[in-house]
C-alpha cells in the first residue's frame, strides 16, 4: 500500500517525522473503487473518512420526489466523508458514490482517534481541513440565495477546475440546483459572449 499521497497531502499542511509516517502504517487501509459503487448508502453510518488517490466522488442526497442532489464532488486529493454521522455513530441521510473508477484511502473512527493521540499534529491537521469545508459550504449557501445560475457555475468551475470538463452535464447541473439543459445554454453563452454595442 503506497501512502505517500497521502502523507504529501499532510506535509502540505505540517512535516511528519519518519516515526510519525510509521504510526499511518495499519491504521489506514487501501481500496479499489468500481464507477458506480458506493462507500456510503443513506440510512447506514458513515464509518470512514475517505481520501481520495485517484479518482472523483459525489455526495448527495434523494429528496422524497427521488430527486438527486450533490451535496459535493471529492477528486484527487479531497476528503469526503458524512462528518456528523462519523462522530456520531448515526445513520447518514447521505449516499457517498463513485463517479469514476478510484482508488482510495480509507481511516475508522478508532484509528483517527488513535492517530489524533499520537500525532498530534493531525488533529490540528483536520481542524483546519473541516474548517476549510466549513467555509466552503458558507459561502455555497449564499451563493445559492444570492447568485445566478451563471455566477453560481463559474463558482463551481473556479473552485473544482479540474472537475469542469471531467464530470457529465447532469451532476454539474444537480449541485448547482439547475436543469442539464439550462446548464447547456449557460456553457453556450460562456463560450460565445454577446458582442459588444455599437
Amino acid at each position: 500500500m503506497d501512502l505517500l499521497p497521502l502523507i504529501k497531502h499532510f506535509e502540505h499542511y505540517i512535516a511528519l517525522t519518519e516515526d510519525e509516517k510509521y504510526l499511518l502504517h495499519g491504521k489506514i487501509s487501501q481500496r479499489v473503487i468500481r464507477r458506480r459503487q458506493f462507500i456510503l448508502q443513506d440510512g447506514f453510518p458513515c464509518q470512514h473518512y475517505t481520501f481520495v488517490v485517484e479518482g472523483c466522488f459525489r455526495m448527495f442526497a434523494v429528496d422524497p420526489k427521488g430527486t438527486e442532489h450533490n451535496i459535493q464532488f471529492a477528486a484527487e486529493n479531497k476528503w469526503v466523508a458524512d462528518i456528523g454521522s462519523f462522530h456520531s455513530g448515526k445513520a447518514s441521510g447521505f449516499f457517498i458514490e463513485a463517479i469514476e473508477p478510484s482508488l482510495i484511502l480509507q481511516i475508522e473512527k478508532q484509528d483517527l482517534y488513535y492517530l489524533y493521540t499520537n500525532i498530534p499534529k493531525l488533529d490540528r491537521i483536520f481542524k483546519v481541513i473541516v474548517e476549510n469545508n466549513y467555509v466552503e459550504l458558507q459561502n455555497r449557501v449564499l451563493q445559492t440565495i444570492s447568485s445566478t445560475a451563471q455566477e453560481r457555475y463559474l463558482t463551481f468551475l473556479d473552485q473544482y477546475p479540474e472537475l469542469g470538463l471531467r464530470l457529465p452535464n447532469n451532476q454539474i447541473a444537480s449541485y448547482l440546483g439547475i436543469t442539464p439543459e439550462f446548464l447547456s445554454k449557460i456553457r453556450k453563452a460562456i463560450a460565445s459572449p454577446a458582442p459588444p454595442h455599437a
